[in-house]
């Protein structure tokens, strides 16, 4: 595609016309279940989008793809090692290929950018001079990620990261939040308009988790089956969970459980080995990613399911799918009492104060032998998932957005660009 290419040109070639590229780095497509839903409400509501996002390793490998109407271009992305140089080189690489695809895809009415790492503005510049909104959807408050993950304080990397972020608030024309916690940033630390942020909350397919009948095997021949699910990176707390386990069997005298621990990422191994050292080997099981179908036979025999993510920049101010999911697949939750965790889960969850993990092991047992505490918050979290939390509520806040950052667009066709009929300060 040249670069005088029209946006009404390569419109005229779409089915519906108006035509959107959405850009992931950290995630593949579809496996990016947050992403997927909001391609999908998008091809619903009559766009035409493109996805550009890295390859997976043993999923989402192939460089192209059209999956259901969505039409997605991959790129080879080795993932960071190394501390905060192994980033640099990974976002460095994922930048290049990510112009080189948007190119290839052409001029698009919005170009849509999923944080992190918050750089993909830069390859959203080219788009923007022919015309394109720029919608940026922040998944992860960068900042805060970085202060937890890295545990560096606030030195030159952090008033980099800084410093990108409100590059790329500046240079949106709409900014997506999660919760109202992201909201609250956007605006004040951000310098966004209210009415230019909008609110799209994640929340679990639930035809992805529907409840089938418990396997009791899977306890291992335990009474009781307690689960995780989630990636598993140094902010996540499985070691919290880890060594709140060892707590119940040392202190409590509680060995009536076996745990299973779903999900992969740059702690895997970590954990692991934390769990040999606690001496856990025999009744904390890692599964790595698993199929859906085995996800679900899993959580639908879970007891208690864990939430251990303890209290840090990121965290307390984050919404956790995990959370979600347990809740959609009606199991009561124990968490550390963070904002947001109780902003999602409310009655359906129990919360330990201070990530004090002797308390975490306490709740965990004190539901195991409560059952019907249990059925009374599986209850209440599926009634969030299907009422306000429901993903109906989210595509319509994703389509109002789309609609207020495309009301002022005239298609004015000049030296081959689309130009828009004003331009707001941002």
């Amino acid at each position: 595609m040249s670069g005088d290419t029209t946006i009404e040109e390569t419109a005229g070639g779409d089915r519906h016309g108006r035509r959107a590229l959405i850009l992931v780095e950290n995630l593949s497509v579809p496996f990016d279940r947050r992403v997927w839903q909001e391609c999908t409400t998008l091809r619903d509501a009559g766009w035409t989008v493109h996805v550009i996002c890295p390859q997976g390793e043993k999923r989402d490998t192939e460089p192209e793809a059209e999956i259901e109407g969505i039409r997605i271009h991959r790129y080879p992305l080795r993932a960071a090692t190394g501390g905060p140089a192994g980033y640099l080189r990974e976002y460095g690489s994922a930048l290049w290929h990510t112009a080189r695809l948007a190119r290839k895809v052409g001029p698009v009415h919005v170009v849509h950018a999923c944080n992190p790492p918050d750089l993909l503005f830069l390859a959203a510049r080219w788009l923007k001079r022919r015309g394109a909104r720029f919608v940026f959807d922040q998944h992860d408050l960068v900042p805060e990620l970085y202060l937890s993950r890295f545990d560096r304080g606030e030195d030159l990397l952090y008033r980099a990261v800084c410093a990108l972020e409100r590059r790329t608030y500046r240079a949106a024309d709409i900014v997506l939040a999660t919760n109202e916690s992201y909201r609250d940033v956007a605006v004040r630390r951000g310098g966004r308009r209210p009415e230019d942020v909008f609110v799209v909350r994640s929340a679990p397919q639930v035809e992805r988790f529907q409840p089938v009948a418990p396997e009791p095997e899977l306890k291992q021949g335990k009474p009781h089956l307690l689960c995780y699910l989630g990636v598993m990176g140094p902010q996540d707390g499985v070691d919290y969970a880890l060594r709140a386990l060892a707590k119940m069997r040392d202190e409590l005298g509680r060995t009536d459980w076996h745990a299973v621990f779903i999900g992969s990422g740059d702690a895997f191994d970590a954990m692991v080995e934390l769990s040999r050292q606690l001496g856990l080997a025999e009744q904390v099981q890692f599964t790595g990613r698993i199929p859906d179908a085995d996800l679900v036979r899993y959580l639908s025999t879970a007891d208690v399911c864990l939430s251990p993510d303890p209290r840090n920049p990121l965290n307390d101010v984050s919404t956790m799918n995990k959370v979600l999911e347990y809740m959609a697949m009606g199991r009561p939750v124990v968490s550390f009492d963070l904002k947001e965790a109780r902003v999602s889960a409310g009655d359906a969850a129990v919360y330990a104060a201070d990530d004090d993990e002797a308390a975490f092991a306490g709740l965990v047992v004190r539901l195991l032998d409560d059952p019907e505490q249990r059925a009374r918050m599986g209850k209440i979290g599926q009634e969030r998932v299907n009422g306000p939390l429901s993903w109906r509520n989210s595509q319509a806040s994703l389509l109002a957005a789309y609609a207020a950052a495309c009301q002022d667009r005239t298609a004015v066709k000049a030296g081959g660009r689309l130009r828009t009929g004003k331009r707001r300060r941002t």
